[in-house]
């Protein structure tokens, strides 16, 4: 048998060469279907830890008092949208394929919020005062997620929930002065929102928007003060948009 008998046609090379192709391309296509689904296991985690960037918007929902319609020099009291930021700790626990439970803390925020007075002097002359009421808001919200079903590397989700702040910079016990709006140190508030989650390979990004309304009376009234006496009520109202980095 001649040497030539033993090597391979054209036709065995193009065969071989057809295999190996096939099994290249089959190793890469299954490399990147598995390389689509970014962290495939973390729905399979029952907690998870992230940290989120805040920005806010706020305001007082103001309720006056009936010593404001008496008031010679107060004409009324506009409540103004202004901005503040924060940072928080995400803690996760996975419930159910579409449901979970967060608890944020420690969740930091600073707010201001102001109210512009328009008051009148004796004389007649009409002027306007703000007074930006900073705060400084501890809070504890805890939040239940209902999410939709994942899309590749993409998913929805809303929340609701409460959350309780207690106000590190509050004047209550300040002492009297004309100027001074005084605050309460505690607030709790209903939460909504609606996010969105986007899978990369090591974390996961989610935009969220949340509207925050408290619910009760921070406002701690003076009738000695000037800019408390017009006053009845004040509840916190705040926008929220948070960018959410978790593993």
């Amino acid at each position: 048998m001649s040497s030539k008998s033993l090597r391979p046609g054209k036709t065995g090379y193009i065969r071989i060469l057809s295999v190996f192709i096939i099994l290249t391309f089959s190793i890469r296509l299954s490399a990147q279907l598995r390389d689509n689904i970014n962290l495939a296991d973390h729905d399979d985690k029952f907690y998870h830890l992230g940290i989120a960037l805040i920005v806010n918007t706020s305001h007082f929902q103001v309720t006056p008092h009936s010593n404001l319609l008496a008031s010679d020099s107060i004409l009324s009291v506009n409540p103004e949208n202004t901005g503040g930021f924060g940072l928080a700790g995400m803690h996760t626990f996975n419930l159910s394929p579409h449901f979970e439970f967060r608890v944020v803390f420690p969740q930091l925020m600073f707010s201001y919020k102001n109210l512009t007075y328009s008051t009148t002097f004796p004389n007649g002359q009409k002027t306007t005062a703000t007074k930006q009421i900073e705060s400084i808001l501890l809070g504890f919200p805890l939040q239940v997620k209902f999410l939709s079903d994942r899309m590749k590397n993409f998913r929805f989700y809303t929340l609701g929930g409460v959350n309780y702040q207690y106000d590190l910079s509050s004047n209550a016990t300040a002492r009297k002065a004309d100027d001074l709006v005084k605050l309460n140190p505690y607030d709790f508030s209903i939460e909504a929102g609606v996010g969105f989650q986007f899978f990369f390979p090591v974390f996961i990004l989610s935009p969220e928007l949340k509207i925050s309304n408290g619910v009760i009376n921070v406002h701690h009234r003076d009738p000695n003060l000037i800019y408390s006496n017009t006053i009845d009520k004040l509840k916190s109202r705040m926008i929220v948009f948070s960018l959410i980095f978790e593993g």
